[in-house]
């Protein structure tokens, strides 16, 4: 086997580990940097594979709610008050994040991008989840996607600059943080993944601008493979994601934060 082609199949893996938690409360991107790590996978100065492969999950959510977000796009155009009203919902929690990556996305990068980093992040996501999960279900205040204020989503969206602290989850935060508002559990996880679609494409799309000078042809074909093994893995999680939290909680992954975060501590004291 040559040293590309196996370059090429550790790209595929962590593309598929992309999908598979991307939209999971367990962080893609510390997965990532984890298991990059052990494979001793190099992508690069500009870590711009494990940012821009993200949005190949992005497009399956894209294709699993195809129809939703026609209709959303098609009621902006002629004023429904309902489509009007989601996309500023949208646009409000988009922005944080947008102007914090923007001035800071190259720093966290350089600083955060640590197992150690992962490691304490995951911890204490995972005792964030099962203390919001903790919570009474009085606290609940909006059971459809359509009653969100926009004061809810502006703190979703606040909650979503966490995440760029690898091992904090995007999901995660903007899950959990809707459910801290008084979002019901399955209308905070859809929320969290329109949320996703113009977070993603502008970071993949800011980030890949950014550093294209450093990007070799070896990389751009590692990231055409981990895209589109993304894309594929995550069709297969979405559904089952809103299946699941239509009856459970996120408990079982706030234990395995907890698990994966302590076991990582463990390793690296070893």
């Amino acid at each position: 086997m040559t040293e590309n082609t196996l370059y090429m199949l550790k790209a595929f893996f962590l593309g598929c580990i992309e999908g598979l938690t991307e939209f999971l409360p367990v962080s893609s991107t510390g997965h990532l940097i984890l298991i990059g790590n052990w494979l001793n996978f190099n992508s690069g100065e500009g870590k711009v594979f494990e940012v821009v492969i993200q949005f190949g999950a992005i497009l399956a959510v894209i294709w699993i709610f195809r129809e939703k977000v026609a209709h959303i796009l098609v009621g902006i155009v002629t004023g429904d008050s309902f489509s009007l009203k989601f996309a500023r919902n949208i646009i409000i929690a988009f922005l944080p994040s947008a102007i914090i990556g923007v001035l800071f996305l190259k720093l966290i990068k350089q600083v955060l991008f640590q197992p150690a980093v992962v490691a304490v992040a995951l911890v204490v996501g995972g005792f964030i989840i099962l203390w919001v999960e903790r919570r009474p279900q009085t606290s609940i205040k909006t059971q459809n996607i359509s009653e969100i204020t926009w004061k809810q989503a502006l703190l979703v969206g606040c909650a979503q600059c966490l995440a760029m602290i690898p091992g904090t989850s995007r999901s995660g935060s903007t899950i959990i943080g809707g459910m801290a508002v008084g979002l019901k559990r399955t209308t905070a996880t859809e929320f969290s993944f329109f949320l996703a679609m113009p977070t993603m494409l502008g970071a993949s799309v800011y980030d890949a601008y950014k550093n294209h000078a450093l990007l070799t042809d070896s990389d751009l074909a590692a990231i055409a493979v981990g895209f589109m093994a993304a894309f594929f893995a995550a069709l297969l999680v979405v559904r089952a994601l809103m299946r699941f939290v239509a009856t459970h909680t996120y408990r079982v992954f706030a234990w395995y934060r907890i698990a994966l975060g302590l076991a990582i501590v463990v390793w690296m004291l070893v």
